[in-house]
């Protein structure tokens, strides 16, 4: 069993905000002390009077295993002789105005199922991976020149077991068996799973945190969650985490006030809460609270294998006004809203993470203008991997949504992205925040009937798809999930037995195939060289044609798209050269729940001016239609 010890090195690096394996000290760690089996106990408590450890190992006595002040620097630490693993334990703290506090560990691995909220002594080590290979893959590819399809996934509700008790949540291991079936199926590259780090209320779908460190003990131990990933990588899929280091939940046994005073959070309310979300913030400018985020995410690279960290609500960090109103912030020293302090967060934490992990993604969720989101450090950029394009989403969901008579006046919502696409590498996101809150699923945003509705969004997916920049879909989206998503049931896979649903599951999967299958797709995701608009300004008929190609000019896509119910006789189109044109794809052919109107297999383009290219070809263009084809 191993030593440890927490050295002066540890201490000083710690609070340098540079120890990356500072959780692999503080905590509760199993060891041996002088021949002796046990717990090494350790906490970061600066203002604390006195901290002890308390646990069902010694009936919960208050006042029975003291913890030792090791320096100046605030950390607390004790060894106990002859703890069991998973027994349960907190700090038990004293204040110095003489409050006692009992709170979980920060640094814990392992939580008490909720609401029980104590954290649990568990080793990680022993788990047999098998992933090297993925691992070895992972750092020798250029992920922007990868295809990037992601499935946005909530663990709890993604399938249930019909009448279990606590919601019949599937275990880790449970559900790795059955996602890894449907994302094999579908051809999706990695899934984003929401909320594994602990959280004490469902309804928060884990972005309000308690444990950092500690996958969610709702579906299983921390092995299980190994499991998991390591089961993914075996058949090849990425697995990305939402990480929120925005915010972080009140609850008593939690960071906030964590030893009488502001540790993790700001001191100053203005600048230490969210008015509007009833959270904390951290302390960007507090050197530890930096370590304790940065070492977090090495935490999940080196102790779980994860690929990637969507880091929620960037936003609300970069802007100190962010949700607020006058008098509820406070300017930076320049007078400005800009929160220096987090900035230089984002470019310590992507530099460093970069540098030691080159084929690990970070991914900004920032829905504003915010320059170089994806630029590099070194440019004065925050130094991510990529960001979710919230505009493209925005535009997106607005211009489908509308009645097509009203889609000629709102046509540029659709090209508008294309503008500012070469300044950042995108991903464009069709996510939960998309299908919760009466905003509508995405089939019932669309116009029209039931069967227009479909068609629509086979269309609408099909723009998607083809526009530069990777991509991702919340889970039941690609089935057309007609009801909106609720964390409290399982998606409505009863869907599937009817023709609409499984055309649409069937359509994105051929989607997502040709996504994988043509380097035109992702190669040049934020160049012109690999997209071209041939009709970008064809209002009146709502159309949109554009071309992916790559370098080479082989495997080339043209995609063509009706937005509306009308059927274009004799539309002519502009093509980049003379040859022939293989259809690839239809949306209105009757396996996917189209009208099976007859679009030719293949075209020869001839000399022909249109569209200021010097070949063309004609053809007649379905109602609510989007055809590929290959040249």
């Amino acid at each position: 069993m191993k030593v440890i010890e927490i050295t002066k090195d540890d201490q000083y690096l710690f609070a340098q905000g540079t120890h990356y394996e500072i959780y692999k000290k503080l905590g509760a760690h199993m060891c041996n002390n002088g021949g002796r089996n046990g717990v090494y106990f350790a906490t970061y408590a600066p203002n604390a009077e006195s901290v002890y450890v308390v646990g069902d190992f010694n009936d919960w006595k208050e006042w029975d295993v003291p913890l030792t002040k090791l320096g100046p620097g605030g950390i607390w630490a004790g060894f106990v002789e002859g703890v069991p693993e998973n027994s349960y334990y907190k700090f038990f703290i004293k204040t110095a105005d003489g409050r006692t506090l009992y709170k979980a560990d920060p640094f814990a691995n392992y939580a008490e199922k909720r609401p029980g909220t104590a954290s649990v002594i568990t080793e990680l080590d022993g788990f047999k991976w098998s992933d090297s290979k993925w691992i070895e893959n992972r750092e020798k590819k250029d992920m922007f020149k990868e295809p990037l399809a992601i499935y946005e996934c909530q663990i709890g509700s993604f399938m249930k077991h019909p009448g279990k008790e606590d919601g019949g949540f599937y275990t880790y291991r449970e559900f790795a068996d059955r996602i890894v079936d449907y994302l094999k199926d579908m051809k999706y590259t990695h899934v984003e799973l929401m909320g594994i780090a602990e959280h004490p209320f469902d309804g928060s779908w884990g972005y309000q945190v308690t444990g950092y460190y500690a996958p969610t003990s709702r579906y299983g131990s921390p092995k299980d969650f190994m499991y998991l990933v390591n089961t993914l990588h075996k058949n090849n899929i990425g697995v990305i985490l939402d990480w929120v280091p925005a915010h972080f939940a009140k609850d008593a046994f939690g960071l906030a006030d964590f030893d009488g005073g502001a540790v993790y959070e700001h001191p100053d309310p203005r600048l230490g809460e969210h008015p509007e979300w009833g959270t904390k913030i951290f302390n960007y400018g507090k050197t530890e609270v930096k370590n304790f985020l940065i070492a977090n995410v090495f935490y999940w690279i080196r102790e779980f294998h994860i690929d990637g960290i969507r880091v929620d609500a960037v936003a609300s960090m970069l802007y100190l006004d962010y949700g607020k109103k006058d008098g509820q912030w406070v300017a930076n020293k320049y007078g400005g809203n800009k929160n220096l302090e987090a900035i230089e967060f984002f470019k310590h934490l992507n530099s460093i993470v970069h540098k030691s992990y080159p084929g690990f993604m970070t991914i900004a969720e920032e829905s504003t203008a915010w320059p170089k989101v994806t630029g590099d450090v070194e440019d004065d950029g925050l130094g991510f991997s990529f960001k979710w394009n919230m505009g493209w989403m925005h535009d997106f969901c607005e211009y489908m949504k509308l009645d097509p008579y009203f889609r000629r006046d709102n046509h540029y919502n659709m090209t508008f992205a294309m503008s500012y696409n070469e300044f950042e590498n995108y991903i464009l996101p069709l996510s939960h925040d998309e299908v919760v809150h009466l905003k509508c699923s995405m089939v019932e945003k669309m116009p029209g009937y039931k069967v227009d509705k479909y068609a629509n969004l086979r269309v609408g997916y099909t723009f998607m798809f083809g526009h530069s920049g990777k991509k991702l879909l919340f889970m039941g989206q690609d089935f057309a999930q007609e009801r909106e998503w609720s964390e409290e049931r399982e998606l409505d896979w009863f869907l599937l037995q009817n023709p609409l649903n499984r055309g649409m599951k069937d359509y994105v999967g051929e989607l997502l195939n040709i996504y994988r299958n043509y380097p035109c797709m992702y190669r040049d995701d934020n160049s012109w060289k690999g997209f071209e608009w041939i009709k970008a300004d064809d209002k009146d008929r709502s159309t949109y044609v554009f071309i992916r190609r790559t370098e080479d000019d082989k495997k080339c896509l043209l995609f063509i798209h009706n937005m509306t119910p009308m059927k274009w006789e004799n539309y002519k189109l502009g093509v980049p050269k003379e040859g022939k044109y293989k259809l690839l794809l239809n949306s209105d052919d009757e396996r996917f729940g189209g009208n099976g109107n007859k679009v030719e297999p293949e075209y020869t383009a001839h000399k022909d001016l249109c569209d200021y290219k010097d070949y063309s070809i004609t053809l007649d263009l379905p109602p609510y239609t989007a055809l590929i084809f290959e040249f």
